[in-house]
């Protein structure tokens, strides 16, 4: 009998990294046909459409898209005899309508999922009756996805080793010992019952009275749960201080306490999780967090449990912890042979074990080290032959299934690089945060930058996340994601950071993810943090140079008038004093020692004034040698201003005589608009000026006859000399 015919499958896609990675996910099971564009691919079918089981098509492609093929394919029938599988990012609900109208059998959007497309392509031809033998590839992918799972705990419990600082080897050694151990339990309980030994229900954890001992009897499935879920018997170490978990020397009574909250912590993050309470590596990996520090005296934590209150799961990982942490080397201990530590567990100096567990260990000594070794050397065939990065791909991706291709390999290593390239061009800080666990990832070069790990684990937590930001400012940034919708889920801010002993502005831009469609729920987010500071100050001189006078530093006349009217809008039951004074016989000046000597004796009553008011006055250069001052007062403003005008009369500045003639204009007696204080407040300094100048007045009614003929004085600048002299 002939070799049954592979499948064939048509990819139109003008993305060489989307066909390549298609052909990996759905395998060698089929043949693939390759087109880049929509009339390659209309010719192929067209040719070849007795051989085309199955076209996965995209829409966005040159010369002719997806849309136009699915017209051409109902206008030649083709549609009726070839399944159509439309993978796209489109997200429009109108595009992708009108693709179903088309005809196709199904739609998959981008990024595809390697469990979505397998069972999708798969379902599709059988929906076509093309290989009924289909079927049991979806058997095979719960399969794969249990790998996935089991290379997840893995990577939790490697986290937690690495935090601790340990052998490298310790979540291996747990697991394979604790694996040991209870299928040694398992085979001992077959030779009871081949003895005539009776059991409880199979999976039975603690024998019934009167059997001669434990008896163990699971299932393979059941045993791989128990060694999976002894891989994350610490992860409630993320929760304890690294200057704690990792101390040399011997701890204080303190922290040892701290110490051993682990184990309740790990206990609740597990307890916490929002589903998957009754799936059983939960169940035994919640077992095992909590009471493996537990002894069978009763002495242990943090319950104090004894005997079999003790479940057997927790027992078999406290036991193989022991052992491993005897035989490995730690920050504060050197490595103890394995004959001298099993003969330290064996008489009891490392605390009261179950007396069966003891026995187990015994019989199984011999085989520990070499089982050791092997998982060892297992483990580390995962990381041979080439380059790191590209065996990461290579271990993830074949976990989950996919026998990676070469071709695919070097197109991922190709977009890694492009990646890296352009980040680290870039200069921005690029981050993810996950919600749960709480974690925080940074690209290589914004890691260097800020001088923080690439991974950090509950980041609220760590030193020197909080030594370079403020807690309240990451609390404000994070509020403002969550606060986003799925709808609109960007947010901009800028950030302040403590960096190299001084403080540095960042501008964040990020992303809100959000998961589910009905009930959204925030999962955490992405981003970049770009530095602004040189920008930022850089706009702060500008906006000084806008609102002051260039010479005194004072507030320049239209930058005072805004603070003013500010002021005024605030605090509207408050009262308010505009005072305008100018240098009497100030032309002399200029003209007996020079305009640079003029410019000089501005200064001085610019730093005089300074001198002189309270916190909160403002200050401003009008134009010329004309001064503006504007206070709020309760009672008695005239005894405030006979004191400012008095400060400024006294002394001269080198040969030159100060004299000032002062004008001031109250709220209380002609409102507060602007204009209309500036005016009063000018014609009474006329005033004082007509009367000789050096003293000051305020204004009344008796002026108020005279003040509709004062023009606007926001041009005045414009009536001055070269260093502001005004004509008098």
């Amino acid at each position: 009998m002939g070799k049954e015919r592979k499948l064939k499958i048509l990819i139109a896609d003008d993305s060489e990294m989307n066909r390549s990675i298609l052909i990996d996910m759905l395998g060698d099971e089929f043949d693939f046909i390759e087109a880049e564009n929509g009339k390659e691919a209309l010719s192929i079918l067209k040719k070849r459409s007795a051989e085309i089981d199955l076209l996965l098509l995209d829409i966005m492609m040159p010369e002719m898209d997806g849309l136009d093929v699915l017209r051409q394919m109902n206008a030649s029938h083709e549609i009726v005899s070839t399944p159509v599988i439309v993978i796209s990012a489109e997200t429009d609900p109108d595009k992708i309508k009108e693709v179903y109208d088309l005809g196709v059998t199904d739609f998959i959007g981008r990024p595809f999922d390697e469990a979505i497309v397998w069972h999708r392509v798969t379902n599709t031809i059988m929906l076509f009756s093309k290989q009924k033998t289909l079927e049991n590839k979806v058997i095979e992918q719960v399969v794969e996805k249990e790998k996935l799972s089991k290379m997840m705990i893995n990577i939790l419990g490697h986290i937690v080793e690495f935090r601790n600082q340990e052998s490298g080897q310790h979540v291996l050694h747990i697991r394979t010992l604790t694996e040991l151990i209870l299928r040694h339990l398992s085979e001992k309980t077959k030779k009871k019952r081949a003895a005539g030994v009776r059991s409880g229900q199979s999976g039975n954890l603690s024998s019934p009275e009167g059997t001669g001992g434990l008896l163990f009897d699971l299932s393979e499935e059941e045993i791989a749960v128990i060694s999976t879920a002894a891989a994350i018997h610490d992860i409630g170490k993320i929760g304890i201080p690294g200057e704690i978990l990792n101390k040399p020397g011997r701890l204080t009574d303190e922290e040892f306490t701290v110490i051993k909250s682990h184990t309740e912590i790990g206990a609740a993050m597990l307890d916490a999780l929002p589903a998957y309470q009754d799936e059983p590596l939960v169940r035994r990996a919640y077992e095992i967090c909590r009471w493996h520090h537990e002894r069978y005296d009763g002495r242990g934590y943090p319950d104090g449990l004894k005997g079999d209150e003790i479940p057997i799961s927790a027992q078999i990982v406290a036991l193989a912890d022991v052992y491993d942490a005897l035989t490995s080397e730690r920050v504060y201990k050197k490595a103890i042979p394995h004959e001298t530590a099993v003969q330290m567990i064996l008489d009891g100096q490392c605390g009261q074990f179950n007396p069966e567990l003891l026995e187990c260990l015994r019989e199984i000594e011999g085989t520990i080290c070499e089982e050791m070794r092997r998982s060892e050397e297992r483990e580390a065939a995962l990381g041979k032959n080439g380059d790191d990065t590209v065996n990461l791909s290579r271990e993830v991706l074949e976990r989950k299934g996919l026998m990676i291709s070469d071709r695919t390999l070097g197109l991922l290593e190709h977009e890694r690089m492009k990646y890296r390239f352009f980040a680290d061009m870039s200069e921005e800080v690029q981050f993810e945060f996950t919600l749960s666990p709480p974690s925080l990832m940074l690209s290589e070069w914004g890691a260097a930058y800020l001088g923080l790990d690439e991974v950090i684990m509950n980041p609220l937590q760590d030193p020197k996340v909080l030594k370079l930001a403020n807690r309240k400012d990451i609390e404000r940034l994070s509020a403002a994601l969550r606060g986003t919708t799925p709808e609109d889920p960007i947010v901009k801010m800028d950030y302040c950071i403590r960096q190299n002993g001084g403080e540095r502005w960042m501008k964040i831009i990020g992303r809100a993810i959000w998961a589910g469609s009905d009930s959204a729920e925030y999962q955490g987010a992405i981003g970049k943090m770009i530095d602004v500071h040189e920008t930022r100050v850089k706009m702060a001189e500008l906006e000084e140079m806008a609102s002051h006078d260039p010479m005194t530093g004072l507030y320049n006349h239209r930058a005072a008038k805004i603070r003013i009217q500010n002021m005024i809008a605030e605090r509207p039951d408050c009262r308010f004093a505009l005072a305008i004074f100018d240098l009497d016989h100030f032309k002399q000046a200029n003209d007996t020692y020079g305009h640079q000597f003029g410019d000089q004796v501005l200064i001085h009553m610019a730093q005089r004034l300074q001198r002189v008011v309270r916190a909160g006055t403002v200050t401003s250069r009008v134009g010329g040698d004309e001064f503006l001052l504007f206070l709020e007062y309760k009672e008695h403003v005239d005894l405030a201003i006979n004191r400012i005008f008095n400060a400024l009369m006294n002394g001269d500045y080198e040969q030159f005589h100060i004299s000032v003639s002062l004008g001031v204009a109250k709220t209380d007696t002609v409102g507060k608009d602007y204009d209309t204080l500036f005016h009063a407040a000018d014609q009474a300094l006329y005033s004082v000026k007509r009367a000789g100048g050096g003293q000051f007045r305020f204004y009344d009614s008796s002026s108020s006859e005279t003040l509709s003929a004062i023009s606007p004085i926001d041009g005045c600048e414009e009536n001055t000399g070269e260093n502001g002299e005004k004509g008098e």
